[in-house]
């Protein structure tokens, strides 16, 4: 420890609030909150720590902290300066996804549709749901039970659901506000795992579609009832008060900790999942972060219980009357379900972690070895593509300590070059994007990586000097066989890599992702323009039916598979679809023939 840090931390308070430890260049690389901050920011200079804090104790050349009236204060005040601040050693916990909800809109005539964004003014959402797929099968079984409204926009005329019993045709009739009350309770009840009378119903119908020798309806009949059946095979009812609860436990290992969710809504266990971190402190501090995080992108739950042994004062007074300590019962029953779950994930997955964060912090320590900077947390990486010198496009994708973050990804469309020039697309690209980090100010990244030789470094040097930006900077150099081969640095000193090495493989995966996200934008372009020109030239087959295609179907081959019944809703003409059919089934004729 030295000496001035020594005497700083005779200055610090026994009092609650944050502190904030910062390298030789005064970045913020860990924010912390502590009861008493003298003790906690004390801790860090004395006595023996595991390899993870010491790598943290190295880095630190200075500190500052702020007193807060309450331990709630310094942490509201800590998931803050996380945010602002984005430290190195601060575990980001959630990575911004959100589950899918299935939701019943809030309007004169609602629909029934998936969203990820919901909020406690939301009425009538249901899930969390494991995953798109299901939450979408979900939403088209509730589509053909109830007749809640399909279309988007609303036609003139009613539609094919109207006249197939799967909607109420509002667009011609009126329809009461309390029938959809009433719907609104059956969807409720249907969610809930009240699914017995729906299938009684249908295998009813079934079975005199069967004696009338209506196979084919017999069978949407059938498919319905395993439809149904499918989605609450695994649900089995806990308790009978329908109240959602989220039942959280975990396990420690070192200073790993494997967090288990069992998510329960309306008695019922939908799922679970769990995930390992690495944490610095107490074990409570880290379960209170990440389920603050957490809640900050999903609903509250009715009750989230937790296990007991533990102090969760600071948990009660953040998240209110939801924290709930099971003493015994079927609550401690699930408790210990969470806690299996978590146990077995470790086990199962803690070496896997280990191994894949040693790799990361090695390549990164030797990238900052060989560019002589203290810290590289964000990686921003930039590639170009086109095809035959159309269709221009380049991409950026980011890598925060080590591995992609996907919300940061951003595509471009080449706006000022008109033929395939790496120097100047790569000015614009860089140009574009810094000059919009600094007027917005968004977070600068330690490094800066462009796919490709002198040609591309060179253009972005040019451009980060014009625009006074002191970023570090290098070039992705690929062999003739088109491998990741060595390394660009600003001053033009190549440096190749040792394809054995945590360096080659972290930069491999960057590159290859960039180009990959570049190549995936390029092809999504050319194929828009592919799909509206070959649409152009189908008789009947206007502007407005083209982007309703496109809009629905997104590619020419759900054009072509679409029912005729799904085309007809889409107030498309019975002659057009007859053409449509016929050009997209000879283009795929024409296809096969040529490959």
């Amino acid at each position: 420890m030295n000496v001035d840090i020594k005497e700083k931390i005779k200055q610090v308070p026994n009092k609650p609030g944050t502190y904030q430890m910062l390298d030789r260049k005064g970045k913020i690389i860990y924010v912390g909150k502590a009861k008493n901050l003298k003790n906690r920011v004390s801790s860090y200079f004395v006595g023996a720590h595991d390899d993870k804090t010491t790598r943290l104790v190295h880095e630190i050349e200075d500190f500052t902290y702020v007193i807060t009236q309450t331990e709630k204060e310094a942490f509201l005040l800590e998931l803050s300066q996380i945010k602002q601040y984005l430290p190195k050693y601060n575990i980001k916990l959630m990575d911004n996804k959100t589950y899918p909800y299935i939701e019943v809109t809030d309007e004169e005539h609602p629909i029934i549709r998936v969203t990820r964004s919901v909020s406690k003014n939301k009425k009538n959402v249901f899930g969390p749901y494991p995953n798109a797929t299901y939450a979408n099968e979900t939403v088209r079984l509730l589509d053909t039970i109830f007749p809640f409204r399909k279309c988007s926009q609303f036609p003139k005329k009613v539609c094919l659901y109207y006249h197939i019993g799967q909607c109420l045709g509002p667009c011609e009739f009126p329809v009461k506000e309390s029938t959809y009350k009433d719907l609104l309770k059956k969807v409720r009840s249907f969610l809930s795992g009240n699914t017995k009378e729906f299938v009684q119903e249908y295998k009813q119908k079934m079975e005199i579609h069967s004696r009338n020798l209506e196979f084919e309806k017999a069978k949407e009949y059938r498919d319905m009832i395993i439809a149904i059946e499918k989605t609450t095979e695994q649900q089995q009812v806990i308790f009978n008060d329908n109240l959602d609860r989220d039942i959280v436990n975990f396990v420690t290992y070192d200073h790993y900790i494997s967090i288990n969710i069992l998510f329960m809504r309306n008695g019922r266990v939908l799922f679970s999942q769990s995930k390992i971190f690495s944490y610095y402190g107490q074990v409570e501090d880290i379960l209170l972060t990440y389920l603050v995080q957490f809640y900050e992108q999903q609903p509250i739950p009715d009750e989230i219980l937790l296990p007991k042994d533990y102090n969760y004062d600071i948990f009660k007074e953040v998240l209110e009357d939801k924290i709930f300590i099971p003493q015994r019962g079927k609550k401690v029953k699930l408790l210990e379900i969470a806690y299996e779950n978590a146990k077995n994930h470790l086990n199962n997955n803690l070496s896997a972690y280990l191994n894949r964060e040693n790799k990361t912090i090695h390549a990164l320590r030797e990238l900052e070895k060989i560019l002589g900077v203290s810290s590289i947390r964000r990686i921003d990486a930039f590639d170009n593509s086109n095809i035959s010198g159309q269709n221009l496009v380049s991409a950026m994708v980011v890598f925060t300590n080590g591995l992609p973050d996907k919300n940061e990804y951003r595509k471009y469309r080449v706006k000022t070059v008109e033929t395939n020039d790496d120097y100047h697309i790569m000015k614009e690209i860089i140009y574009r994007r810094y000059l919009s980090v600094m007027m917005d100010d968004l977070e600068k990244p330690d490094l800066v990586i462009v796919d490709g030789g002198l040609i591309q470094l060179r253009a972005a040097k040019q451009v980060l000097e014009e625009l006074k930006l002191d970023l570090n900077l290098i070039g992705l150099k690929k062999n003739s066989r088109h491998k990741t081969e060595s390394i660009i640095k600003q001053n033009e000193e190549e440096i190749i890599l040792d394809k054995h090495s945590n360096l080659y493989s972290l930069l491999y995966k960057i590159q290859e992702e960039v180009h990959r996200f570049a190549i995936s934008y390029q092809r999504n372009v050319a194929s828009k323009k592919i799909y509206a020109s070959i649409l152009d030239t189908i008789p009947k087959v206007g502007k407005v039916t083209k982007n309703k295609l496109l809009k629905k179907y997104k590619n020419l081959e759900n054009i072509k598979n679409a029912p005729r019944e799904e085309l007809k809703a889409l107030k498309i003409q019975e002659e057009a679809i007859d053409n449509i059919y016929l050009a997209l089934n000879t283009y795929q004729s024409k296809k096969e023939d040529e490959s």
